[in-house]
């Protein structure tokens, strides 16, 4: 085989998961069918788990100048983030093409290949790889990998040709999206409801530009998005709000329905899914992306470890287990906002329990969990301390025994795990995986980490003392795979210093 895993698609979830194989050894190589970026953003920006997650690895001064939301709201009922212990707020106006655009170009950095213009047409496994053939500049050819996994998309060549079945509802209702410049309208960032159940959104992008979308019942349920013309748009949009935007510039248009659908496998032996061909749901603040870099960031590191022959294969289990329920809750959650979003006026009383349910702060926070991806809880360990299976907060710091202070997310920069110890030589078996440092724990907000805590490569605690009912090697050996002796690791290691199998 020609490289360790081909990711097919190069939106923001393929480029994520490509540069968290990179960091994890692998050598991987992404197959994209359009030849340049789109330029559209459907996504405009993500929430604070993802944000956290592009932290880690440090890619946030990246993506230069960008704001953060400090309101929440679901389905178009607000809340206020100040009432909770942990910032939630999410980065809000960011497009997604400059997103992508720092992907790509950390990408680079790394010496991934993003080969552009390469259409999949079939694929074909065996117990040892995947082949996958494709139509590009050059006419059809194959490559062949260890592992492929499937970022194109909600209408999904990986998954149709993997054989997964997708079931979920049909679309009742469609929406119009427009990226616009040259005419001034009064900003409703968050939408502005309409009788009938329409719904009109306008939000600033700045030098002059808008993104609007149009929530209209009369609209087709399943718009053809390439048929769609500014005239259309803008018929739509004066019948709603009486305001002609005839005479802007429309760098881009896109049309959808609101149809779900979700997987029923994330992982199908050596073919896996992500992001949109995972989860296909229409666009409502940015959960879709933001649950997709979540889903590159939990299957990069595992995938680099079996890769390896760090981890066995089962490890790679763990990426269904533990993403198709954040999945299924995803769709829930969109379905249920959706409602109060886009209700008619008969949702009004439902709309107004739920504002003052969440003027309470335990009320509050489960919601904000939802929006802003901090309320994830992965089952990874028995033990009664509250941080088990959550997320570490990457602002939390350490303070090293020579006094220097470094950020959880500092830690986590080369995707590895790490384990913060007092006890010396307690993770020697897995050091080719696992950074072990010392240190005591600055005041933060959240949970107070233990003593000792494990933290897997995607920030997620695995193990506590106080407060795990499992010993430390054992939740090493669950997620890091059997520990190596130093003369074991020494030998892998002049065998092959990138750490790849191919």
């Amino acid at each position: 085989m020609t490289t360790g895993v081909v990711v097919v698609g190069a939106g923001p979830v393929g480029l994520m998961l490509a540069g968290e194989l990179r960091l994890a050894g692998a050598e991987v190589t992404v197959y994209e069918r359009l030849t340049a970026p789109s330029g559209e953003s459907r996504a405009l920006g993500f929430n604070r788990r993802a944000a956290e997650s592009l932290d880690q690895r440090g890619l946030l001064p990246g993506l230069g100048e960008f704001r953060w939301g400090p309101m929440g709201h679901f389905g178009g009922v607000r809340f206020d983030l100040g009432m909770l212990d942990e910032n939630q707020s999410g980065v809000l106006g960011l497009s997604q093409a400059r997103t992508e655009e720092m992907l790509g170009k950390w990408l680079a950095g790394l010496g991934v290949q993003v080969r552009r213009g390469y259409e999949v047409t079939g694929l074909s496994e065996s117990p040892d790889g995947v082949t996958v053939s494709f139509d590009g500049p050059d006419g059809p050819g194959e490559d062949s990998a260890a592992y492929l996994v499937g970022c194109d998309g909600p209408d999904s060549t990986v998954r149709r040709l993997a054989g997964i079945a997708a079931p979920g509802r049909a679309a009742t209702r469609g929406m119009y999206t427009a990226e616009i410049a040259g005419v001034p309208l009064r900003p409703r960032p968050i939408g502005e409801r309409l009788p009938g159940g329409s719904m009109v959104v306008c939000t600033p992008l700045g030098d002059g530009r808008l993104r609007i979308v149009i929530h209209d019942r009369s609209l087709p349920t399943d718009p053809d998005p390439a048929a769609l013309t500014f005239a259309e748009v803008a018929d739509a949009w004066e019948r709603l709000t009486g305001e002609s935007i005839r005479e802007a510039r429309a760098d881009w248009l896109w049309a959808c329905g609101n149809s779900v659908a979700l997987a029923a496998e994330y992982r199908r032996g050596r073919v896996f899914l992500a992001g949109d061909a995972a989860h296909d749901m229409p666009p409502l603040a940015a959960w879709g992306l933001s649950a997709g870099l979540q889903d590159a960031v939990n299957l990069g590191w595992k995938l680099g470890l079996v890769l390896k022959g760090l981890a066995p294969d089962a490890l790679l289990d763990t990426y269904h287990a533990e993403r198709h329920p954040v999945g299924e809750q995803l769709i829930r959650n969109a379905q249920a906002a959706s409602l109060l979003y886009l209700g008619d006026d008969g949702m009004d009383p439902v709309r107004a329990v739920f504002g003052e349910l969440l003027t309470h702060e335990d009320a509050a926070g489960h919601v904000a969990g939802i929006v802003s991806g901090l309320g994830i809880r992965y089952e990874v360990e028995a033990g009664e301390h509250p941080l088990l299976g959550r997320r570490l907060a990457p602002e939390r710091e350490l303070v090293r025994p020579d006094g220097a202070r470094v950020r959880v997310a500092e830690l986590l920069r080369a995707a590895r795990g790490v384990l913060v110890t007092g006890r010396e030589g307690a993770a020697e078996g897995w050091a080719d995986r696992v950074d072990v440092v010392a240190g005591a724990w600055a005041e933060g907000p959240g949970p107070v980490p233990p003593e000792s805590v494990l933290i897997r490569p995607d920030g997620y605690v695995a193990w506590a003392a106080p407060g795990s009912g499992g010993e430390l090697s054992g939740a090493l050996d669950r997620w890091f795979g059997p520990a190596r002796t130093r003369a074991e690791t020494a030998a892998a290691t002049s065998a092959d210093p990138t750490g790849a199998r191919s």
